[in-house]
């Protein structure tokens, strides 16, 4: 007789573990762990502001590819939303969520690379910080290929868990570039940086017109992009280091992933009527 596989109402239904109750508790600590870097990168109380730590190199105006300081302050939704999801997944209702279950410790991760990647920083380790984000989208991505395997059962679900980690991995995937960028022009390579910096900004829009197609138009992960990129023109175009070039080629990247996230958002409803 062949062998069925439960269906996720099924799955949803199976008795907790006490595998459940850890990997719930191991995000809640994970989420204080990040909270906590992001206070020691904040500067707030004790460490380094982020724009003023290792000699200023991921500074807003380090590099034709950093975006302008305000934004920047993407950081305060995206810590608001994984302190919501920590709190939210703890909860007995999520204990056994298959989609819980398929991502929690992934996210957990996130937080983990989020905290070391702030403390590589405060150590002034700018090769580690590279490792550590690329390793950071590597892992988003992961997750947002669990999340696309099955629907958010509520609102709450929607927001707190895939517009959470839609914004996180909009935003990496930019911070990526940046963050590259700088540490390379830190250890002294010489790129030219128009040329180099309107590639790496292409580079980013192929990315990201690739995973809003890919993911059906995920308005969470096209909306940190096109914000990370929308904050990159302002920075070449009415800051320093100027750069014309790479300004435009940022908004047009920005114009390229809203549109390509819409339309695939629109091709998404269309198939569901």
């Amino acid at each position: 007789m062949a062998t069925r596989t439960p269906s996720p109402a099924a799955r949803s239904a199976a008795p907790a573990t006490r595998a459940d109750v850890v990997r719930q508790v191991g995000v809640l600590v994970s989420a204080v762990l990040a909270i906590g870097g992001a206070f020691l990168g904040s500067g707030a109380f004790v460490g380094t502001p982020i724009a003023d730590a290792a000699g200023g190199v991921l500074s807003a105006d380090a590099t034709p590819l950093a975006p302008a300081s305000p934004a920047f302050s993407i950081w305060s939704v995206i810590y608001t939303g994984l302190a919501a999801y920590a709190v939210w997944q703890v909860l007995p209702g999520q204990r056994t969520d298959p989609r819980q279950r398929a991502t929690g410790w992934w996210i957990a991760l996130s937080m983990i690379l989020n905290a070391a990647w702030v403390l590589a920083v405060q150590g002034d380790l700018l090769g580690l910080t590279v490792v550590v984000i690329v390793a950071l989208l590597a892992v988003l991505c992961l997750i947002v290929v669990r999340l696309t395997r099955s629907r958010p059962r509520n609102l709450v679900d929607a927001v707190v868990v895939d517009g959470t980690i839609g914004l996180y991995l909009g935003w990496v995937s930019v911070a990526t570039a940046a963050n590259t960028a700088a540490v390379l022009a830190s250890a002294g390579v010489d790129l030219p940086s128009d040329p180099t910096g309107v590639a790496v900004i292409a580079a980013v829009a192929v990315v990201g017109a690739a995973l809003a197609w890919w993911s059906r138009g995920r308005l969470a992960i096209a909306a940190a992009q096109v914000w990370g990129l929308s904050w990159i023109a302002v920075g070449r175009l009415t800051g320093e280091p100027p750069s014309t070039p790479v300004g435009i080629a940022a908004i047009a990247a920005a114009a390229v992933i809203a549109v390509v996230a819409v339309v695939a958002r629109l091709r998404r409803r269309d198939a569901r009527r």
